[in-house]
């Protein structure tokens, strides 16, 4: 397969101090776009979790990409304003955005405080939404544009009767990502006429991320456990905001599926 080429781009991706976000901003800067890398990770310390905007830049920087640190806190909509600002200025209007950011919280209904269930909405939901709003306008300008938004199956129903073995607690994430996904088809439906792509990507299965392990959704001390790289999700991503907008839009698609639908194998990293 050749090169996915996005030079003279400018992508957005919120969410990307570490896993799947920071696999997306390396992967594109690869393909030549520059990369306005997001998260509220600044310097080590500043989560309990690993991983940084500056150390994503600077792995970006290093395989000679072009990539800038704009740390923003999703669950403030003057700080997402802030961040497309920014990126406006430093690298120019965004053609792609790619949401990922996330806060999350697992626990059974009765018992998810308003204040939880306020903060994840407006992170998962709110926010894709209104960055969405913002890079909008620039993306109609110039005659075409993707957006991204990063899903999960627990957006599916789950099975009546329940495993009696499966852990409960994943109403709320579910909620928030079958809303996102509805906002995902919806805003294809609007935006097809501008030649704005809009799509959803979840993973085939769990991906190892600091954030999966801290969770404890993935079980590195279960062989049987089947795992994806976040690398597949890149890849993926690459697809779908590299196609001619109206051949790839309004899709819930899955990062592996989709891959073998497209034909498309993994680049390895220069």
């Amino acid at each position: 397969m050749p090169e996915v080429d996005l030079g003279g781009r400018v992508a957005v991706v919120t969410g990307a101090s570490r896993g799947i976000g920071a696999a997306i901003a390396e992967r594109f800067a690869r393909a030549g776009a520059a990369v306005a890398v997001s998260a509220r990770t600044v310097t080590p310390g500043d989560s309990p979790l690993p991983g940084t905007i500056i150390e994503t830049v600077e792995r970006i920087r290093s395989k000679g990409g072009t990539a800038e640190a704009v740390a923003a806190d999703m669950s403030h909509p003057d700080e997402r304003e802030r961040l497309i600002a920014e990126v406006e200025a430093r690298l120019g209007r965004p053609d792609v955005l790619v949401s990922n950011a996330a806060v999350t919280f697992f626990a059974p209904v009765a018992e998810f405080s308003a204040k939880r269930h306020q903060l994840m909405f407006e992170v998962q939901v709110a926010a894709p939404l209104h960055l969405a709003q913002l890079v909008l306008p620039a993306m109609r300008s110039k005659g075409e544009g993707w957006i991204l938004n990063i899903s999960s199956g627990a957006a599916r129903h789950p099975q009546l009767p329940p495993d009696p073995n499966r852990p409960v607690g994943g109403t709320v994430y579910g909620m928030c990502k079958a809303a996102l996904e509805r906002f995902t088809t919806g805003l294809a439906a609007e935006a097809y006429f501008d030649n704005v792509a809009v799509n959803a990507l979840s993973p085939n299965r769990v991906v190892p991320t600091p954030g999966t392990l801290y969770h404890h959704l993935v079980r590195p001390d279960d062989p049987d456990q089947q795992v994806e790289a976040p690398e597949v999700m890149a890849e993926a991503a690459l697809a779908l905001c590299s196609r001619p907008p109206r051949e790839l839009t309004g899709r819930i698609a899955y990062s592996q599926d989709l891959l073998d639908e497209l034909g498309t194998t993994l680049v390895a990293p220069r």
